[in-house]
């Protein structure tokens, strides 16, 4: 593909830059289980609950279950979109509060190995939407793989979610060697999950700055320690989030002060705060994009 059609696909993208900017975080931990897509979700419902306009993009395209967290059966889903039976705007279900979630596929081992000219699909599919986001929350799915790392590396922001294990230590510590060394992410916000306190969350922290401040140059913010809290578990048997079934509980009002602590965060400045942007970064700055459109 030359350099003119990836211009030519960025174009057609031109349409979403509007006055509203829009945050990109990446929701990310390295390992399966730390409470990514609970987190997540709980953002976005805070968030929706103060009258922003916010997107969840479920990014674990072969194991989704940000629809089933929520008790929604969508008819429509990215694997649609990828075969042509619909737009990604067809595809795009409502949530909680207003919140608008692109669903992916589950259970689908063809979803994590896309095509070229599915790669190429996906990337346009977005030119589809006319939704005015003020914040889009990607949920990525486990591991280092290169749609991992493509989706954290075009976020403006990286939440690196760890718990209070030594895998969990040890994958995000791989995450964020992977995305300084080879793709120049430098700062990355940090959220020690389902502690017992909030110095244990501190004591985590330390750990992961021990090994980073040791062999890589990257900065690390404590942002935020989400107790251990039962309420959570009961939520998710109820298919509903913690903030919503729950909200005076422990995790939830914790979730709740990092939804508004992200609200504060700046703005990003037109042009790079669009979610043009976010696409163009895709197509033009990510390894495993350039590789897939060559």
């Amino acid at each position: 593909m030359t350099n003119n059609t990836i211009r030519d696909q960025a174009s057609g993208l031109r349409h979403l830059a509007r006055p509203l900017s829009t945050k990109v975080i990446a929701v990310t931990g390295g390992k399966g289980g730390v409470g990514k897509s609970n987190l997540t979700l709980g953002l976005a419902i805070c968030m929706a609950r103060q009258g922003k306009k916010v997107m969840v993009f479920d990014a674990d395209l072969g194991l989704a279950n940000i629809d089933v967290m929520l008790g929604i059966r969508p008819k429509l889903n990215l694997g649609h979109v990828l075969i042509g039976k619909c737009t990604l705007k067809d595809a795009v279900i409502e949530g909680p509060y207003g919140i608008k979630i692109i669903p992916a596929t589950s259970g689908t081992r063809s979803m994590t190995e896309l095509s070229h000219t599915q790669h190429v699909g996906l990337i346009r599919a977005f030119s589809t939407l006319e939704e005015e986001i003020e914040i889009l929350l990607i949920d990525t799915a486990a591991g280092i793989s290169d749609m991992v790392i493509s989706f954290s590396r075009a976020a403006q922001n990286v939440l690196v979610v760890v718990c209070d294990e030594p895998t969990s230590i040890t994958d995000a510590y791989a995450l964020i060697k992977l995305l300084s060394r080879e793709h120049q992410v430098q700062r990355f916000k940090v959220v020690a999950n389902m502690l017992r306190s909030y110095r244990e969350g501190r004591e985590l922290f330390s750990k992961l700055t021990l090994v980073t401040q040791r062999f890589l140059n990257v900065s690390l913010d404590f942002v935020a320690c989400i107790p251990l809290d039962d309420k959570v578990r009961q939520s998710v048997k109820k298919q509903k989030i913690v903030v919503d079934a729950f909200p005076r509980s422990p995790a939830a009002l914790a979730i709740t002060a990092l939804a508004n602590k992200i609200l504060s965060w700046p703005t990003p400045d037109v042009p790079n705060g669009h979610l043009e942007f976010f696409i163009e970064r895709l197509l033009n700055k990510s390894g495993f994009f350039r590789r897939i459109i060559r």
